[in-house]
């Protein structure tokens, strides 16, 4: 299906306003409505979170009555369980709404670990939400298409919500519209400056995404082991808490935190909270280049936002932003110095290397690891 069809599929529904988290299943969808298809839709907003999207939906139907079209890959299913059976379900408010669902994981099909299970109950979780679904591919033709707008409406007749399960190739591939920023840094050589200026014992976790890929072949390459650092695979924004709780157990050791701006965005409290508590062994490095890169380069939806300074009002002891080399270079160094807690934005250009690889072992083998080298060094001591 061609996206464009689709997005005029989706107007005739009198939908007018579009949400969401960008996804790569949903990639050719999410680059349209950003670029070639920009103003098709007379509001469009890229969310800090998939439950902030349906928050838009609930706040589009009360102003105009019509329904909005929410957008996420099917992990952030978990992200809209609250806001969809406390308000939008229809024992509740009743509000109508099409969630757009990228089905990654879906079974029978190859796909990253931290897909899996969810790919598995993707549709169980849709039927215990009562959220009346189909499940579109590159199977679907134009008259099944007809037939699953028409239980649209009907569920929107009945306040309630629709769900499209998009598959992997569904949308026919057209030109693509890559964003760009205006860093000249690249992310892969600002991890190559930190795993070198590691020492052992440090302790590392890594946010989802190409930056634990990064920090894996980066790892190998120097340290000739990735033995300390945790790769959070999955679970986008969640890598700062696990890197908090790990440094107020190990507080003789300093734990570096690898984040992404969009994981930054997505748990943004998580600042607060930890500011609020502060230990001075942490280290949390946020790599900013203001896009969703991993699931396809879109906008984060909030460009421009500097997240050193919202660190510092939230009460980490030292911030510092970097934007090149040398900045970067001196940071560190005066990181090495630091007795209180520490936030670094790193500025850098989106992109990566064509041959970037992924982990070699399972979660269950990287989580191993790591638990053995904690142990290792507290008995060194």
């Amino acid at each position: 299906m061609k996206v464009e069809a689709f997005v005029q599929k989706i107007q005739e529904l009198e939908i007018h306003t579009i949400a969401g988290v960008p996804d790569s299943t949903l990639r050719l969808f999410c680059d349209y409505i950003n670029n070639d298809g920009r103003g098709i839709f007379e509001n469009h907003v890229v969310t800090e979170n998939e439950g902030a999207a349906i928050g838009i939906g609930i706040g589009e139907y009360l102003a105009t009555g019509n329904p909005a079209c929410v957008y996420m890959q099917n992990s952030g299913l978990g992200n809209v369980v609250n806001p969809v059976t406390s308000l939008a379900n229809a024992d509740i408010y009743g509000i109508p709404m099409l969630l757009l669902i990228g089905w990654r994981g879906e079974p029978g099909t190859a796909d990253e670990p931290q897909h899996k299970f969810m790919g598995k109950v993707t549709i169980p979780m849709l039927k215990v939400l009562d959220i009346p679904y189909a499940v579109m591919g590159t199977e679907t033709s134009d008259e099944e298409m007809e037939v699953f707008l028409q239980h649209a409406r009907s569920a929107f007749a009945h306040n309630r919500q629709y769900a499209f399960v998009i598959k992997r190739g569904t949308f026919d591939k057209r030109d693509e519209n890559i964003y760009r920023n205006r860093y000249p840094l690249k992310r892969e050589r600002a991890i190559e400056m930190i795993v070198n200026w590691l020492r052992p014992g440090n302790l590392v976790v890594s946010t989802t995404g190409k930056i634990s890929r990064e920090v894996y072949e980066q790892s190998n390459k120097i340290l000739e082991t990735h033995q300390q650092i945790f790769m959070t695979v999955g679970g986008m924004g969640y890598a700062s808490m696990i890197a908090y709780q790990l440094a107020k157990k190990k507080v003789n050791q300093k734990v570096i935190c690898l984040d992404g701006d969009g994981a930054v965005l997505m748990h943004l409290g998580s600042l607060a909270v930890i500011g609020r508590h502060p230990v001075d062994n942490l280290v949390h490095i946020c790599f900013n280049n203001e896009a969703h890169e991993s699931v396809g380069g879109m906008p984060t939806g909030a460009e421009g936002a500097a997240y050193a300074d919202i660190a510092k009002a939230c009460g980490y002891g030292w911030v510092y932003r970097a934007a090149n080399q040398e900045e970067l270079e001196k940071a560190l160094a005066e990181i090495r110095l630091s007795k209180e807690m520490v936030f670094l934005e790193i500025n850098v250009a989106i992109g990566s290397r064509d041959n970037l690889g992924r982990p070699k072992e399972t979660a269950q083998e990287n989580k191993a690891a790591f638990m053995e080298y904690v142990k290792q060094w507290e008995q060194k001591k």
